[in-house]
C-alpha cells in the first residue's frame, strides 16, 4: 500500500510505528491533535450547522434525521465546507489532518467525504456494528475522525474490533452471536481535540445509553487518486473536482495561522487541479454513487449512511 512518512521534517506525519499499528489494527488514536482556537472555531461551527439543520435548512438533503422514541432528531450534516463557516475548510487545510492523509494515502490523496455526525444530549441511540465501505484493499481508505466533545466508556463511546478490517464481515452473524461483546472488541475513549483514524472496513459501532452528553465528531474520508481511478466508484473528472477543495483549504489555514508552517502539497503535477473561480461550486460536490458497506439492519447500503 502506498504511503508517505516524513518524521524528521513534519511532526504531523505519522511515524512508521503508527502506520504499522494502523495497518495491523485498523485504527489509530492521536491525542490532543487539534487544539486551541482551531478547536474552539470548530465547536462553534458545529453549533451553527446543527442549529441550521433544526431550523431553516431542516428539509435540505444535506441534513439527515432519524426517528427516536422522543421524536425525529437530526444526527448528521453533510458537505460541511459549504455551510457558511470556514472552520471545516481550515481543518482540512491543516498539517494536523493532511499529514495523516499523505502518510496513509501518499501524495495523491483525495478528500472524498466531509460530514459532522453527532448525538445530541439525551439521544443515546445505538449505532449498530458495521463497516463503512468494502473494497479490494489494494489501497488504504480511511476516515480521520476529529472529536469535538468527550466520548467515554459507559456513555456510548465508539467500540471497534481490531483486525476486522482485513475482510468483509457478516455483521448480522456477529451481532446475533455476540451482541456488543464481539471477542477482542475495545472501547475507544476520546477527549475534545483527539483524532481517531479508522479504516473504512473496520467493524465498529456504539452501544445505546441513557442520558448521554452532546457528542460531535467531524469525519473526513481520504482515498488515493490511484485507487479511485482503478476501482471507482468515481472518475478522473470527479477527482479533479474534489481536489479543488485543497487550494481553498490551504489558503484558509494560512489565513487563520499567519506566519505558521502550513502543509506542503506534493501532488503529482498531472493531477494538480485548475480552479474554476466559483467557490460555491468547488465547496460542494454531490456524491451520486457510493462504495457499499456492510450493515445488518438493511443489508449492504451506501457509505453515506454510516
Amino acid at each position: 500500500m502506498n504511503g508517505f512518512t516524513e518524521n524528521a521534517v513534519s511532526p504531523f506525519h505519522l511515524t512508521s510505528e503508527e502506520v504499522a499499528f494502523f495497518d495491523e489494527n485498523g485504527y489509530l488514536v492521536l491525542r490532543d491533535r487539534v487544539r486551541g482556537d482551531m478547536l474552539r472555531r470548530l465547536q462553534r461551527a458545529a453549533d451553527h450547522w446543527i442549529a441550521a439543520g433544526d431550523g431553516p435548512m431542516r428539509h435540505s438533503e444535506d441534513y439527515h434525521f432519524a426517528d427516536r422514541p422522543s421524536g425525529r432528531v437530526l444526527f448528521r450534516v453533510d458537505y460541511v465546507h459549504a455551510k457558511g463557516d470556514a472552520a471545516s475548510l481550515e481543518l482540512l487545510g491543516s498539517p494536523e489532518v493532511l499529514g495523516i492523509a499523505e502518510s496513509l494515502a501518499g501524495p495523491n490523496f483525495v478528500p472524498t467525504y466531509e460530514s459532522l455526525v453527532f448525538k445530541n444530549e439525551g439521544d443515546g441511540a445505538p449505532v449498530p456494528w458495521h463497516q463503512d465501505a468494502v473494497h479490494p484493499r489494494d489501497h488504504r481508505i480511511f476516515n480521520v475522525d476529529v472529536y469535538l466533545d468527550a466520548s467515554r466508556d459507559g456513555e456510548g463511546a465508539l467500540r471497534v474490533v481490531p483486525g476486522s478490517q482485513r475482510r468483509k464481515a457478516d455483521v448480522c452473524e456477529l451481532t446475533e452471536r455476540h451482541g456488543w461483546d464481539i471477542p477482542g472488541a475495545v472501547t475507544v475513549e476520546m477527549e475534545p481535540g483527539d483524532v481517531l483514524i479508522h479504516d473504512v472496513m473496520l467493524v465498529h459501532g456504539s452501544e445505546p445509553v441513557q442520558g448521554n452528553r452532546l457528542r460531535r465528531t467531524l469525519y473526513y474520508e481520504f482515498r488515493a487518486a490511484e485507487q479511485i481511478l482503478e476501482q471507482g466508484p468515481w472518475d478522473a473528472a470527479w477527482i479533479d473536482a474534489r481536489l479543488r477543495l485543497l487550494p481553498l483549504a490551504l489558503r484558509q489555514y494560512q489565513a487563520a495561522h499567519p506566519g505558521g508552517s502550513g502543509f506542503v502539497w506534493r501532488i503529482e503535477e498531472s493531477l494538480r487541479p485548475r480552479p474554476l473561480g466559483d467557490q460555491e461550486t468547488e465547496l460542494r460536490l454531490v456524491h451520486d454513487v457510493h462504495t457499499p458497506g456492510s450493515f445488518c439492519s438493511a443489508g449492504d447500503v451506501p457509505e453515506r449512511t454510516r
